[in-house]
C-alpha cells in the first residue's frame, strides 16, 4: 500500500527549509517548548478507487459490504478462540481428556452462537466460511476435522450443503472477484477503524490485486 501524505510532508519540509531565515514559518505544538518549522503528517493509506460499470454493480458491492461487516466478527472471533483452545490444549497431555475438553465446548459454543448463526443467509454463511479460511488459514472442514473428528466434519459438511456452502471452500482474492471486493472492504474498513484488525493466516497486497483485476477483469 502506497503512502502519499509523508511524500507531500518531506517536500513542504523541504521548501520551508529552502527559505531565508526571515521567512521561516515557526509553529509552536501543544506540548513543545521549542518552535520548530518543520513536522510530520500522520501516514494515510491511499486506495485505488473501484471501477463499476452500472447502477446493478453498485448496488451489489454495497449488498456485499454489509454481508463481510456482519459476519467479520465472527471470523475474528473464531480465530481468537481457537488460539486459546491451542494454548488449553498444549496443557492437557490425555488424549481422552483432550476429546472430552473439545466436545464440551462445541455444546457450549452450539448454545452460545446458534441463535445468532441461524439467523445469517445462506450468501451471509458462504462469506463466513471463507473468512475463517482468511483468518486461520483453514478451511472450515479442515478445522472440524482437526478439533473434532473427521465423522462430525462429514456430518457439517453434508448439512452445509443442503443450503448451498461448502465447508471446504477457500479465500481465493486472485481467483474470485467477490473475493477480491471482500478484501477491498476488509481493508478500507480497518483503515476508517470501522472494524478491528486482526493479524490473519493469509496476507494479499491489495496493490497486487488492483492491478491483477484490472487486466484480468
Amino acid at each position: 500500500m502506497k503512502y502519499l501524505f509523508s511524500f507531500i510532508a518531506f517536500i513542504f519540509i523541504t521548501d520551508l527549509s529552502s527559505q531565508t531565515p526571515d521567512e521561516n514559518l515557526d509553529f509552536l505544538f501543544p506540548g513543545d517548548s521549542i518552535p520548530t518549522n518543520t513536522f510530520m503528517l500522520d501516514e494515510v493509506q491511499v486506495f485505488q478507487p473501484l471501477k463499476f460499470n452500472n447502477d446493478e454493480e453498485i448496488k451489489r458491492y454495497v449488498i456485499l459490504r454489509y454481508r463481510v461487516k456482519k459476519v467479520y466478527p465472527y471470523a475474528k472471533l473464531s480465530a481468537e478462540r481457537m488460539s486459546v483452545i491451542d494454548s488449553r490444549l498444549s496443557e492437557i497431555d490425555s488424549k481422552r481428556k483432550k476429546r472430552r475438553y473439545l466436545k464440551n465446548l462445541e455444546k457450549f459454543t452450539y448454545n452460545e452462537f446458534s441463535e445468532e448463526l441461524r439467523k445469517l443467509s445462506r450468501s451471509q454463511g458462504r462469506i463466513l466460511v471463507r473468512l475463517l479460511n482468511r483468518q486461520t488459514g483453514l478451511t472450515a472442514h479442515t478445522i472440524v476435522s482437526e478439533y473434532r473428528n473427521n465423522i462430525r466434519a462429514f456430518i457439517y459438511q453434508a448439512t452445509a450443503s443442503l443450503f448451498n456452502i461448502s465447508l471446504k471452500d477457500e479465500y481465493s482474492p486472485f481467483d474470485n472477484y467477490e473475493d477480491y471486493l471482500i478484501e477491498d472492504i476488509l481493508q478500507r474498513s480497518f483503515s476508517e477503524g470501522s472494524l478491528e484488525k486482526q493479524d490473519y493466516a493469509l496476507d494479499f497486497d491489495i496493490d497486487s490485486l488492483y492491478n491483477h483485476w484490472k487486466v484480468k477483469k
